[in-house]
């Protein structure tokens, strides 16, 4: 990880553990802070008016934690960040990180490589769900991440195809045999 290099990031940041549930962020609240995840994982998800949830995103190890357009435009987050794991995150408040970016360009390449690799994924995301059918976006999910569907619980994996966890037990139990 290259920012573990960075004295003036670290400088910035306060290592921190969220315990399996908890929330770095939930929906509604001003992000004024990101964190770079070193161990655990995480999941960004929507709730709708009924409380049921759509799983977003996962979030690993070496992969930044934000609501960036809520950070950005200091506006409520529309999604919940929750640990799935006991987690260490290195913390950083948004108005230091802006007044380090300003006078270490440096950290323009950081930013940079953490949208567009959070682009890519997205990009990736809507395509999947878009054109490709629950059994093919299960197989593209267990490539994409390996092992974690003995990590994380069924309903997740299914809000995140887009399914329900019938649907996902089906066809878990289908490629099984």
């Amino acid at each position: 990880m290259d920012y573990l290099q960075n004295t003036d990031l670290l400088s910035i940041s306060q290592q921190i553990t969220l315990q399996k549930g908890e929330f770095f962020l939930r929906e509604g609240q001003v992000p004024r802070k990101f964190a770079l995840v070193q161990s655990g994982l995480f999941r960004y998800y929507y709730q709708n008016d009924k409380g049921i949830e759509f799983t977003k995103s996962f979030i690993s190890a070496d992969n930044v934690l934000a609501s960036y357009t809520a950070m950005l435009h200091q506006t409520p987050s529309l999604f919940f960040i929750q640990a799935l794991e006991t987690s260490t995150l290195l913390e950083v408040n948004y108005v230091s990180w802006l007044k380090l970016q300003e006078s270490d360009k440096t950290m323009d390449k950081f930013l940079i490589n953490a949208l567009e690799k959070g682009y890519a994924a997205k990009e990736k995301r809507e395509r999947d769900l878009l054109l490709l059918d629950a059994e093919e976006r299960y197989q593209n999910f267990k490539h994409e991440f390996p092992g974690l569907d003995k990590r994380v619980q069924l309903q997740h994996i299914a809000s995140y195809l887009g399914i329900q966890p019938e649907s996902l037990s089906r066809i878990r139990k289908k490629q099984s045999s």
